[in-house]
Parts: structure tokens; C-alpha cells; sequence
């Protein structure tokens, strides 16, 4: 489950600045492109640094940063969603929309079943 995850964060990030990518370069998008890069990638850095923690609550805390980071990505995705006029882009937003809420779940359980061990 580990490396499942650390390669679906990856390429959750990589897919993030894919579409990033496509989306116009004015001064308005870039503030939220910026952002969502940010955001997305540090789900995959902090899910990653998790898998070194030095103690449970280190780890729990690492999943508790990918688990805002995440929900943050998906504010992003979907306030980009919204302003998007790009009708070729709406599935690729909706996909990662929906890979960022299932990062947040995978990341809750996780955070649940840590505290319990």
C-alpha cells in the first residue's frame, strides 16, 4: 500500500502540472496555477517524508500536512473548475477533483488507523 501510494501522490502531482500546463498564462490563472502546483506536489513530498518518519506522532503529523495539502489541491481544482472555459479540460479537472477527495480519505484512514495502533 505504501509505494501504491507514493506512486499515486507522484502521479497526482505530475498529472496537477499536466493540466496545469494547458491552462492560459495571464496573471489571474497563474495566481491559482501557482498555488495548485504548490499544493499537489507537496502531497507526494509530505507523503513520502511520512515513510521516514522518526516516531508515530512525527508520522502522523506528516499525513496530516498531505491531508490539507490535498484538500487544498482540490479547492484549487475546484475554483479552476469554475472559471475554466476550456470545455477539452472539464474531464481532466473532474478526474484529479476526484483523485484529490480519494488522497483525503486514503490519508483520514490512515491518520485513524495510526492512532489506534
Amino acid at each position: 500500500m505504501k509505494l501504491e501510494m507514493q506512486h499515486r501522490t507522484k502521479q497526482f502531482a505530475i498529472d496537477v502540472w499536466r493540466l496545469c500546463a494547458k491552462l492560459p498564462h495571464t496573471r489571474e490563472f497563474n495566481a491559482y496555477v501557482n498555488q495548485l502546483i504548490r499544493c499537489s506536489s507537496s502531497v507526494a513530498a509530505n507523503y513520502r517524508a511520512a515513510g521516514r518518519a522518526k516516531s508515530k506522532a512525527d508520522f502522523i503529523n506528516k499525513l496530516k500536512i498531505v491531508e490539507e495539502e490535498a484538500d487544498e489541491s482540490q479547492f484549487f481544482l475546484e475554483v479552476i473548475d469554475e472559471i475554466n472555459t476550456n470545455h477539452e479540460l472539464i474531464p481532466e479537472i473532474k478526474r484529479l477533483i476526484k483523485e484529490a477527495d480519494e488522497l483525503v480519505a486514503i490519508t483520514v484512514a490512515s491518520i485513524k488507523t495510526s492512532r489506534f495502533q
